[in-house]
């Protein structure tokens, strides 16, 4: 396929900047700016409060636009300049205000990305390209966060803003070698499948709404998210303290452990999802989130903090491939199939944001083993919502030779 090279280089150049500051950001305020945990929180949750608001909106433009590039484009300049000017500014008020934007920015990523593969190829070949997106995006993520942890070990925690800005331009050049009549604008919001010259219209928004298994879904996005968000920057503020000078390389070091995991997942997702189905493969992102927060109470030991961090890259691996490929599955046929990425990434951005002021205020209360607890439990409960609540999703006409499917995930 022609447009396949484009797609890796997008994916790999744009995973640093669709994450934005992402954990550095509590390590860069707590060890450079001495704000405290709950004063960090505030600021991470406002800018998620903020992404949240425009993803919804974000997936309605995206259905509608016949300009999928330039959204592209203008949302990483406006999250790198935002990166960028970080360092200048010294209070809470521009510090908050920055990070909102880059978060508004961010909400477009997603789906855009989504709709641009859907659209070039179809259905079809769907599941098998977006499980080599996000196994780029992933390697470009390591790539990134190796460079942070190099850098900033000699220069300082402010050299990741500069990570982003050149990951952005790179971004920005690979989107380029798309061109524009490449992508099929109805088959890229779930309106048909490309083979018919025409496409009916649309449907109502009332058949979202109405939709039980895709309102369970989102319940279960808020449930891993609220469980998930919290974790990595805790585990960056624990290593911090310990050392704060290498604070940001030690995180570096656990998100590359955590993208050096989450590669394979992608993959396994892209090959084997048609034959076995996304039910069992989503449960077990699941069950290792939940596994996860438990581990990081028995250690502080930072190698230790390595280890059970790369457990993320199975759970988040598994999660952020099956999510676009669920949510293709529920909408298919309705043209709104951005539209309702936005929403339930809306959805859960709401668990994320308030993930980080529940883990926080614990942490202050409590200390850090009783905030992974309390998420671990957020997770365990995601998982038994998921195993009784949900059906399978994979269309019948997508599934592959193979049926493996355990009887009781059916």
């Amino acid at each position: 396929m022609r447009y396949e090279q484009s797609l890796d280089a997008l994916n790999f150049f744009l995973a640093d900047v669709r994450q934005g500051l992402g954990p550095y950001l509590a390590i860069y305020l707590l060890t450079e700016r001495s704000w405290s945990e709950d004063k960090i929180g505030l600021v991470m949750s406002i800018g998620v409060a903020v992404g949240l608001l425009a993803q919804t909106p974000a997936g309605a433009i995206t259905d509608a636009s016949h300009a999928k590039r330039a959204i592209i484009i203008a949302a990483a300049v406006i999250v790198t300049g935002a990166s960028v000017i970080l360092p200048f500014m010294p209070s809470f008020i521009p510090v908050a205000g920055s990070q909102a934007a880059a978060n508004a920015a961010e909400a477009f990523f997603g789906p855009t990305i989504a709709a641009i593969t859907l659209g070039i190829l179809g259905p079809k070949a769907f599941t098998r390209r977006i499980g080599r997106n996000e196994a780029f995006n992933h390697a470009g993520n390591a790539f990134a966060a190796t460079l942070a942890g190099v850098f900033a070990w000699s220069y300082g925690p402010s050299v990741v803003f500069y990570v982003i800005a050149g990951m952005a331009l790179l971004s920005i050049a690979s989107v380029m070698t798309i061109r524009p009549e490449a992508i099929d604008h109805d088959r890229a919001r779930g309106l048909h499948d490309g083979d018919s010259e025409s496409a009916d219209k649309p449907s109502t928004l009332r058949v979202l709404l109405t939709n039980r298994s895709l309102l369970i879904f989102c319940l279960c996005c808020v449930t891993f998210h609220l469980a998930n968000a919290a974790m990595l920057p805790l585990v960056g503020q624990k290593l911090a303290l310990q050392n704060t000078n290498e604070g940001t390389a030690l995180m570096s070091g656990c998100i590359v452990a955590a993208q050096i995991v989450m590669t394979p997942m992608a993959m396994l997702v892209g090959r084997r999802a048609d034959v076995w189905g996304r039910k069992p493969l989503f449960l077990v992102g699941f069950g290792m989130l939940a596994l996860r927060g438990y581990l990081y109470t028995l250690s502080d030991d930072r190698f230790y903090l390595f280890a059970v961090q790369s457990l993320d890259g199975v759970g988040a691996g598994l999660y952020g491939a099956l999510f676009p490929l669920i949510v293709a599955d529920l909408t298919r046929g309705t043209g709104h199939f951005n539209l309702a990425q936005g929403a339930v990434i809306t959805a859960q951005g709401l668990g994320a944001a308030f993930s980080v002021v529940l883990a926080e205020t614990v942490v202050t209360q409590a200390g850090y083993s009783a905030a992974f607890l309390v998420l671990a439990s957020i997770a365990a409960i995601g998982f038994l919502t998921y195993l009784f609540g949900m059906r399978e999703t994979l269309p019948p006409d997508q599934r592959g030779p193979k049926k493996a499917t355990p009887a009781f995930v059916q």
